[in-house]
């Protein structure tokens, strides 16, 4: 399973809004994540009516997490932008398709990605944006490669 380059950009753009919590314009998170500004203006609207984010226009303005990072987890974030969590359509936990084998109670296929969904999604929930800032060298962390 691959997360969309939106979920990705989401991510990423999560991660340096929770290592520093303030408000953070569109320009500035651009910028620094080298993400496309129409396509994090999309990113971010979509959070924010997801239940991350929260808005405010004007001077000081920009968007803030609603959430701590510890209470975000990975799976909200890719649920928000890309829908569930599934390898094969008819193996999400809601299917929003049909099975196309003759006996969806029987397919060996569909039984088996919805287990590998199950765990896929368990462990998504499981990690949250302050995992992966654990993970994270902090700004002011020197790097050296030999």
């Amino acid at each position: 399973m691959r997360i969309s380059k939106k979920a990705e950009y989401a991510l990423r753009a999560l991660v340096v809004m929770a290592r520093e919590n303030k408000s953070w314009r569109i320009e500035e998170l651009s910028a620094r994540e080298n993400i496309p500004i129409k396509f994090l203006e999309q990113i971010l609207l979509a959070l924010r009516h997801g239940g991350l984010l929260s808005s405010k226009r004007g001077v000081g303005g920009g968007y803030a997490l609603l959430k701590s990072a510890a209470e975000v987890s990975l799976a909200d974030i890719v649920e928000i932008l890309d829908g569930p969590i599934a390898p094969i359509g008819c193996a999400a936990e809601r299917p929003s398709e049909t099975c196309s084998c003759p006996d969806p109670h029987t397919c060996p296929l569909r039984a088996m990605m919805s287990s590998v969904r199950s765990d896929l999604s368990e462990i998504m929930r499981s990690r949250s944006i302050e995992d992966m800032l654990r993970l994270a060298p902090g700004p002011d962390t020197l790097a050296f490669e030999i």
